[in-house]
């Protein structure tokens, strides 16, 4: 059976923009950034590897609450319901819309929006199922080439798919998807594959080829290395992020929309870094 060794790197942006209603907003491009990096807790059924990450969106705080609390809860329920063995892993939307529902029903309203991005490794059949909404995602990287990667999914310029709860005078005016809406697929995973699951901070100020870049640092699979090749990529993100001379992905995908800019975007920096290997007890 096929196992993944995992570790997960966090830069977290205190003020980072984002886009929650019919508006297409040009982010701020000077914020500040607080820093956490944290060993990953790993959730995992018997047969299966659970992999996540989620983005709140920042607009948020422009009305008072708090983005991270959001995604935080929905990926908790998700870690949950994988615990408790309440899902089927092949079919990873299942997860995000069981635990997205749990949401919509509390008593209490949690008001938020975030993207998700879900990859479970069945052990048994070395095969990857995935389910992405929004504009965070996932590599696989096999022989320093990327094989598969997710779909970033936008409405338009900077505002990405996400699932949302607003208060009942802001329906309709906040963007909401179903989780119906996120791309899935599934396919064979081989021994020694580098999956690489990130927030957009990451994909928006490093183009992929500069993140082989990176993973060719990376010389065997245990857990020093696999750490340190995370923080580089994870701390390269971020020194370009603040680069105003850098033409960045998030500045080129700007440019083709028709606006005139430069430079990184200052973002949270999630990057799970894991690694195909055989899986021993």
């Amino acid at each position: 059976m096929f196992s993944v060794i995992i570790y997960e790197l966090k830069h977290f942006n205190h003020n980072e923009s984002g886009n929650l209603c019919h508006q297409n907003l040009v982010p701020q491009l000077r914020l500040t950034l607080r820093g956490e990096i944290n060993p990953i807790t790993l959730f995992f059924h018997w047969f299966d590897h659970f992999l996540r990450v989620a983005d709140g969106v920042g607009g948020w705080r422009d009305y008072g609450v708090d983005p991270s609390q959001f995604s935080g809860t929905l990926m908790r329920t998700c870690e949950r319901l994988v615990k408790e063995g309440r899902f089927v892993p092949s079919n990873p939307i299942g997860i995000l819309t069981t635990s997205y529902c749990e949401l919509l029903q509390n008593k209490v309203p949690l008001l938020g929006s975030s993207t998700a991005c879900i990859v479970v490794l069945d052990r048994t059949s070395h095969r990857l199922h995935t389910a992405n909404l929004g504009d965070s995602g996932f590599l696989v990287v096999r022989g320093g080439e990327v094989v598969h990667r997710s779909d970033e999914q936008q409405h338009y310029f900077n505002t990405p798919f996400q699932l949302s709860i607003a208060p009942p005078e802001a329906e309709g005016v906040v963007l909401s998807d179903s989780p119906d809406a996120a791309d899935s697929t599934s396919f064979d995973v081989q021994l020694g594959d580098i999956i690489l699951t990130a927030t957009d901070g990451l994909f928006d100020n490093m183009p992929d080829y500069m993140i082989l870049q990176e993973l060719k640092k990376l010389k065997n699979s245990n857990y020093e290395s696999i750490q340190q090749t995370a923080r580089s990529i994870a701390e390269q993100a971020h020194e370009l992020a603040y680069d105003p001379n850098y033409m960045s992905p998030f500045a080129q995908f700007a440019c083709d929309n028709g606006l005139n800019v430069r430079g990184g975007k200052p973002d949270d920096i999630t990057v799970l870094l894991s690694i195909v290997a055989e899986y021993t007890d």
